[in-house]
């Protein structure tokens, strides 16, 4: 699994919607017979290359720009079904595409096995806008070589793909359909987005097409206003306050303390604050109700790995809405140089936005924390299990035992339903008196040699590092801090995957 990748536009080789246990959505094998296509208890047959190209966003749940897409189909009662999905970003380099429409061919096709459905058929889609001086059709000769590329790697699997289409300047071009009376040289027009037989379908089904990509990377990704300065500044000050105190012994379990109370206040000023329409409005007004210095002492404290796992607790139920919204504009806080700092807050993010049912938002936030940061392991996981259609049910259960283990199970949202003068329960307090007999300090190892992050507890060992596999290399900053984790395992039916964060 890749990394997010800005100049290929990716998001991780490997981004895979739907699963094989989904019951997929159905499409016809290419010789333009039809099959029927769930949408809720209705079904929407596609006959043409040009209802398959208006079916990909719902596909989807997103509209995809510069993009390769492939969808798996399974032959259910003689019906081309879909079943998993799988995305990345067209690579810039075109010496690179055999190579990424292996890896992405090789992936879904892989996927699908462990979950116990390979596929029969493939229909791939190229996705890009025209260069400057380029047209649509020029995008679509161009990307020959990339659609021919994804039916080699599909055949050699033994996965023919049946149809591929280029998609550009609001055209669709066949690369398999030799009719020109059905898919002229030229192209074909697409319908307004929304007008087809399809949508009305999925809209009646409620199954909805959020924006592109790039409208979610924006409500995760660092700002760039003048305003960076300021929390940069603010950044430097908890850096320098709270860094020795997590390092040693007492301080550590202090400020962990210290920034769950902070965010739990935060997280009862967002859940209180009137509510606005569109999502910039929604994130600007958040920016406003939190302070340059308490976003910046959540983002250092949420650099301890046991931290953020408690923070990860509020993943549900009434926590869940202002956790993911706090989790975004602390992304959104992690600027100039303390970008690899995000990886934190984006993991929350995502955690969330999976937890509460939006894969695509997850799957973003967790390629863009791995962008942040490559080796962070409870983002990988997560990832992974995403990706591979898991339930994130196992995560929860192994959340609320931690949380009822320290007598925090009566807590429901926070310090009393997210309200921010609450005082803690004596339960709590009891609970957090008893981790701090127990927290024992940590053997220091060398200061990191440079900033950032001045705090790197969060790192994993490499593979080859030695040691337990998927436990967490010591830090840069100190060294053997005590943590709690948890495991995502692989269940009976072939369904998971397994690693500790």
């Amino acid at each position: 699994m890749t990394n997010h990748d800005e100049s290929a536009g990716s998001s991780g080789i490997g981004d895979m919607g739907g699963s094989a246990r989904e019951g997929g959505r159905p499409f016809t094998d290419l010789g333009h017979e039809g099959a029927p296509v769930p949408c809720g208890e209705a079904q929407v047959t596609l006959r043409t290359p040009a209802e398959l190209a208006d079916a990909l966003p719902y596909l989807l749940g997103y509209r995809p720009e510069d993009s390769i897409v492939l969808a798996a189909l399974r032959d259910r009662e003689r019906q081309g079904r879909f079943g998993a999905r799988a995305r990345t970003g067209i690579p810039v380099q075109q010496g690179d595409w055999p190579a990424v429409a292996q890896q992405l061919a090789h992936g879904l096709v892989a996927g699908s096995e462990r979950r116990g459905a390979k596929p029969e058929r493939m229909v791939a889609y190229l996705v890009q806008e025209p260069a400057a001086s380029e047209t649509g059709r020029d995008v679509m000769e161009r990307l020959r070589p990339l659609a021919q590329a994804l039916r080699t790697a599909c055949g050699s699997l033994d996965v023919p793909v049946v149809e591929a289409l280029c998609l550009s300047e609001g055209r669709f071009w066949s690369y398999c359909c030799p009719d020109p009376s059905c898919c002229p040289p030229e192209g074909r027009a697409m319908g307004l987005p929304g007008t087809s037989v399809l949508a009305a379908a999925a809209t009646y089904a409620g199954l909805q097409v959020r924006g592109t990509l790039k409208e979610f990377r924006i409500r995760l990704s660092p700002w760039e206003t003048s305003a960076a300065f300021e929390q940069e500044v603010a950044l430097d000050a908890a850096n320098l306050t709270l860094t020795p105190r997590i390092l040693s012994g007492e301080g550590r379990e202090a400020v962990a303390q210290e920034t769950l109370d902070l965010a739990e206040r935060v997280m009862a000023r967002l859940a209180d604050a009137p509510p606005v329409s569109g999502a910039r409005s929604v994130d600007l007004r958040d920016d406003g109700l939190i302070g340059h210095d308490e976003a910046a002492a959540i983002i250092l404290g949420l650099q301890d790995r046991t931290t953020r796992d408690r923070a990860a607790e509020w993943m549900e139920g009434a926590e869940a809405a202002p956790a993911l919204r706090l989790w975004r504009a602390l992304a959104r806080r992690c600027v100039r140089s303390y970008s690899e700092h995000a990886a934190a807050p984006l993991t929350l993010a995502g955690w969330v936005a999976w937890s509460t049912g939006d894969e695509v938002e997850a799957r973003e936030a967790l390629a863009m924390a791995l962008g942040a940061d490559s080796d962070y392991l409870f983002a990988r996981l997560l990832h992974q299990a995403c990706n591979e259609g898991l339930d994130p049910e196992s995560v929860r259960r192994c959340l609320r035992s931690a949380r009822t283990e320290r007598g925090e199970e009566g807590r429901e949202t926070g310090r009393s339903a997210l309200r921010p003068d609450a005082p803690a329960t004596s339960r709590g307090r009891r609970a957090a008196s008893r981790r701090r007999r127990r927290a024992r300090p940590p053997r220091h190892g060398g200061q990191a040699g440079r900033r950032p992050p001045a705090v790197d507890v969060t790192r994993p060992r490499h593979p080859g590092d030695g040691g337990p596999t998927g436990g967490d290399a010591p830090s840069r900053a100190g060294r053997g801090a005590a943590s709690h984790g948890f495991t995502i395992r692989r269940g009976p039916d072939g369904e998971g995957g397994e690693g500790t964060a």
